[in-house]
């Protein structure tokens, strides 16, 4: 392997297993944000807090909630704070984002002072597959517990995949990064896809098997904490040591050491600011690719009026094309590079959103298409920013700037929805704002278009892929 500072240079069959079982914690850990946080616990957690506030308003009376929709109107409570049910699932993803920032960075750092990132990957796999079954317990009134549990479930989620990315530089040398990135990430998508259809089985079958609809439900989770550790086995049967430890620190002395390793790679990534620029392009690109992901349904069911089972098929659709669109992205890659293969994704991003606008209302085949053309970009996109960023991290350090990645990913993660919700509200219109989310594709490219790609990995002491 060409990977500077590795303990041992595994020869080519070694290298090959590695990274074919490296592509499997795409596919493992895909359940939890597609079948879990997509699909099933938002509208499952909101309902179970909503029962829970009927019970308080039978218990205090009629008045207990004015507003016509009791059940939307009625407030539940938490660590002193309340709100109404309704709220509770967009304040919870608010949380556990923040959570999510303050915890990721010393996890990077952590991974690579230790370098014991297998135990690591280990621990927060098993540890979210272990907080997702456990939400199988949720029910009744106790909406709390599916609170700690997913917020637990969040953290190992994000924690694992911010491990996970550091393995890459590793495994993979300049001009192969690309294609393995892709690689891993639409096999994620075609998990994704398989498991969410497994569950929509369960899901619209139930009454087939006598199974109410909250036990169907509480099956999927179950069933998505399996799926998530069965198939982080893989992974971790293949995966090795790569490099050496930077510190010899046991027990808690080793998050103290965290923290000063963050400190110091901190201060360290000033002096790499065309890094940073594309980190930059990146939050800005990547905030557009999710808020449309997030909102895609709801611009279906309100403005196109499309019925449910049209949106059902439109989310598997996607799954299942960003499957060919990840592998595609590598192919182009492999040919003009990476940075060119994302700016002319970025430009399919554009035509996309300007298709979405002139979709009209109640033709599913239309928005049907719009779901191929989501699902090619999708993956593909998301997959080459991965590898391009891991060309300009520095050696020993991509757990770290790989925590920045994901931490810049979820700290703009706000600013996409904001713009949907504010142009809608302002205009009346889900057309105008599908339209407006434009800007963060036009915004990114322009951004990324200006980034010396190639000083900028030489910078960090890389060698540059061969084709760029």
């Amino acid at each position: 392997m060409s990977v500077m500072g590795s303990e041992l240079a595994p020869d080519a069959a070694q290298r090959r297993r590695e990274q074919r079982g490296w592509c499997w914690y795409d596919w493992a850990n895909s359940v939890f944000p597609t079948s879990v946080t997509t699909v099933f616990l938002s509208l499952y957690l909101t309902s179970v807090a909503t029962q829970a506030a009927r019970a308080d308003v039978a218990r205090n009376g009629p008045n207990a909630c004015p507003g016509d929709n009791a059940l939307q109107q009625c407030d539940i409570s938490i660590i002193g704070l309340t709100f109404p049910a309704g709220s509770l699932w967009g304040y919870l993803l608010s949380v556990a984002t923040v959570i999510q920032v303050l915890v990721l960075p010393i996890t990077g750092a952590i991974a690579d002072r230790t370098q014991n990132k297998r135990a690591m990957l280990a621990l927060f796999a098993f540890g979210g597959a272990v907080a997702t079954s456990l939400l199988a317990l949720v029910g009744g009134a106790n909406w709390q517990l599916g609170v700690v549990l997913f917020i637990a479930g969040n953290i190992c989620f994000g924690a694992s995949v911010v491990v996970y990315y550091s393995f890459l530089p590793e495994l993979a040398d300049a001009d192969e990064r690309d294609q393995l990135s892709s690689r891993g990430w639409a096999f994620g998508y075609l998990g994704g896809g398989l498991a969410l259809g497994l569950h929509l089985v369960i899901y619209l079958g139930h009454d087939a098997v006598g199974l109410s609809t909250d036990a169907a439900v509480r099956l999927i989770f179950f069933s998505s904490g399996l799926w998530w550790a069965a198939f982080t086995l893989l992974p971790l049967a293949a995966l090795r040591r790569h490099q050496r430890p930077e510190g010899s620190e046991r027990g808690a002395s080793v998050i103290t050491a965290g923290f000063r390793q963050l400190l110091s790679t901190v201060k360290q990534a000033r002096h790499f600011p065309l890094t940073l620029a594309f980190l930059g392009a990146y939050m800005i690109y990547t905030d557009g690719i999710a808020t449309v992901a997030n909102v895609s349904a709801q611009y279906g069911s309100l403005e196109l009026k499309l019925p449910q089972d049209s949106l059902i098929i439109t989310l598997l659709i996607v799954q299942f094309i960003a499957f060919v669109g990840g592998v595609l992205h590598g192919l182009v890659a492999r040919r003009i590079g990476a940075k060119k293969t994302i700016m002319i994704s970025l430009v399919v991003w554009v035509l996309v959103l300007a298709a979405a606008y002139f979709v009209q209302a109640g033709q599913a085949m239309q928005f049907y298409g719009l779901a191929v053309g989501i699902g090619l970009v999708l993956g593909g996109t998301n997959a080459l920013s991965r590898s391009l960023f891991s060309q300009m991290v520095p050696v020993g350090k991509e757990a770290e700037y790989f925590s920045l990645y994901e931490v810049g990913e979820r700290s703009t993660s706000w600013l996409g929805p904001l713009v949907f919700a504010g142009v809608g509200q302002a205009t009346g219109s889900f057309r105008l704002a599908i339209i407006s989310l434009v800007v963060f594709f036009a915004v990114g490219l322009v951004l990324v278009a200006l980034v010396p790609v190639r000083r900028a990995i030489e910078a960090v002491g890389n060698r540059p892929p061969s084709v760029l």
